[in-house]
């Protein structure tokens, strides 16, 4: 991957938790790593454990960021989610699967939050 792409995708990332902070999320983990997977943002609210995928594109040419989060890469998240229930606590709280797609052009930013974008 190109720093390029590594630093749009940081970016990214630090506009998804600024936008988590401000709708009253508590940041529990980035970039958790499992062994079966990463995932980018492990955040509660309320008693909703919300496993947040960031997308962030600097164009629409290849489709929404959002579009990105395909069938393997939901699979691969949700692995990785099963094993942090496994071994973390956390168990009691209601899990669900979010996209934060975020869309890059120039000093313009659109933020699109779907919760639940997806299911077990």
């Amino acid at each position: 991957m190109t720093h390029e792409r590594l630093s749009l995708g940081a970016r990214g990332e630090e506009m998804a938790v600024a936008f988590l902070k401000k709708h009253r999320y508590r940041i529990l983990e980035r970039n958790f790593t499992t062994p079966l997977g990463e995932i980018d943002i492990i955040a509660r609210k309320g008693r909703t454990l919300a496993f947040v995928e960031v997308k962030t594109r600097s164009s629409l040419a290849f489709g929404s960021p959002a579009e990105a989060v395909g069938l393997r890469k939901q699979q691969q998240i949700i692995k990785a989610a099963k094993w942090y229930l496994a071994e973390r606590r956390g168990r009691e709280l209601q899990p669900r699967f979010d996209v934060i797609a975020v869309l890059l052009q120039g000093e313009c930013a659109d933020i699109e939050h779907v919760p639940a974008a997806f299911e077990l």
